[in-house]
């Protein structure tokens, strides 16, 4: 006889859970916002490729039918099940074992690549000043750093979330800096031109939105250590609402009065906005120290956007291993810690190994797995309206049906056009890397004979689903 909903599909025991130290609003606001942003660094890219015009266009309103829909799927679904692992154990309650593995294994095995890339990125910062650092010395000097980040992870998240706290006041004080220099010299029009003079519109707006989409990612991310926050239930919803605005602020607000102190649009590129500071505190009078102090802040980011990572992603192997899908060797919580600290070792190896190689194409074959993670999130949503009608939700997605159909719809499209725009390698690759999600599940249950265990309802869980 199969069991019902609320027999096999509500959230796990928080026996794991209780063991965990938590913190509160502050630190955590500050972690979320070095996952999802970190600074304005990285992305400016946009502004030679799509045009001031349509870049701040997409920096803008991408939210809108991105982030914001992703933030109200969390909010409603942590509502129902504010359990660690989050977007993980709400996919594997909606949809069942298969498809909750794959969420969690996409999510984690996606994120080697982008962690590894953080670390390569700080040498490259660093070889700003010290041209020696190459080879074999910037793979030991990022191996060095990611290992640093780890290690001040394990230690535990009031380390890491008062490190971002630091952080992100460190990032926040160079770019108000930039803010304050680039009004004073605001000499162009900002949105002009709206695309780039004689490029085909199709290939402008695509790669613009690509860059957006990348930008406004990962917001269901928060939710993979509910267990560590205090008053997840209320916290959690302060957070997405404070984080989006804020990111919002950092791409558009210090890049706009950069190009209108500048007007060279057409210069920019990856981590332009280092050169930009230092032309901009030049021609104010201010000398060389603007673009050092935005150097500094850039090395800073990417290391608060490691930290972060490094967090988030971590706590899905260890939950995934709490609940039988991984070996339980791999979710033991440090005694003294209260960390995943083993989660943590085995995920900075493999950071550490990958490296070694040029990552940033791959960044663009990880992308496929956010995306299928963050569908897998937005249809669970969707699922659980009808699955768990009657179960009591502190936060609604608003609008009833035509609510949830904007939380679901948009996101969609938007990723059905990233996928059409992607690269020919990615269509080589990012196919496999989604493939090792179904084999992955089907070796560690037939070979190794692993077995989920019954999901049972967490303490602070009000789930009771009706059968269908």
């Amino acid at each position: 006889m199969p069991k019902s909903p609320a027999e096999s599909s509500s959230a796990p025991p928080s026996e794991a859970a209780s063991r965990l130290r938590q913190i509160g609003f502050l630190p955590l606001l500050a972690l979320f916002y070095g996952y999802t942003a970190g600074g304005p660094f990285g992305y400016e890219e946009i502004f030679h490729s799509s045009g001031p015009g349509m870049a701040l266009v997409f920096l803008t309103f991408v939210p809108l039918f991105w982030s914001i829909p992703i933030s109200l799927a969390a909010a409603e679904l942590n509502s129902i099940l504010p359990v660690q692992g989050g977007f993980y154990r709400w996919s594997r309650a909606a949809f069942g074992d298969f498809w909750g593995f794959q969420c969690g294994w996409w999510n984690w095995t996606g994120t080697f690549l982008l962690n590894s890339l953080y670390g390569v990125l700080l040498m490259d910062y660093l070889s700003e000043y010290f041209p020696w650092i190459t080879g074999n010395v910037k793979w030991l000097g990022a191996c060095l750093a990611l290992c640093l980040l780890s290690y001040l992870n394990a230690r535990g998240i009031q380390v890491a979330g008062w490190l971002s706290v630091a952080l992100l006041i460190a990032v926040l004080i160079p770019v108000a800096w930039l803010c304050i220099a680039a009004l004073l010299k605001w000499h162009y029009n900002p949105v002009i031109p709206f695309t780039p003079p004689g490029q085909p519109f199709g290939s402008v707006f695509g790669k613009g939105l690509a860059l957006a989409m990348w930008n406004y990612a990962g917001y269901e991310q928060l939710s993979s250590m509910t267990g560590e926050m205090k008053d997840s239930q209320r916290t959690f919803v302060r957070l997405l609402a404070w984080n989006t605005p804020m990111n919002i602020l950092t791409y558009v607000l210090p890049t706009t009065l950069a190009l209108a102190a500048l007007g060279n649009w057409y210069e920019w590129k990856t981590d332009y906005i280092v050169t930009a500071s230092r032309i901009i505190g030049v021609e104010t009078g201010g000398g060389p120290w603007l673009g050092a102090a935005m150097l500094i802040a850039a090395m800073i980011g990417t290391a608060s956007l490691s930290n972060s990572t490094i967090l988030y992603t971590t706590r899905i192997p260890a939950t995934m291993a709490e609940d039988g899908y991984l070996p339980a060797w791999l979710g033991k919580i440090h005694s003294r810690y209260r960390t995943p600290a083993r989660a943590i070792a085995v995920s900075t190896l493999v950071y550490c190994v990958l490296a070694k190689y040029r990552v940033e194409d791959l960044v663009n074959i990880y992308i496929w797995t956010r995306i299928a993670t963050t569908l897998l999130t937005l249809f669970a949503a969707w699922r659980m309206r009808a699955k768990a009608p009657n179960a009591k939700r502190s936060f609604r997605i608003p609008g009833g049906s035509l609510g949830v159909a904007y939380v679901v719809v948009f996101p969609v499209v938007l990723c059905a056009l990233k996928v059409a725009q992607s690269e020919d390698y990615v269509w080589r690759y990012a196919p496999w890397l989604i493939a090792s999600g179904p084999a992955a599940y089907w070796i560690l249950r037939g070979v190794f004979k692993l077995k989920p265990t019954t999901m049972k309802p967490a303490p602070e869980s009000n789930y009771s689903a009706t059968p269908l």
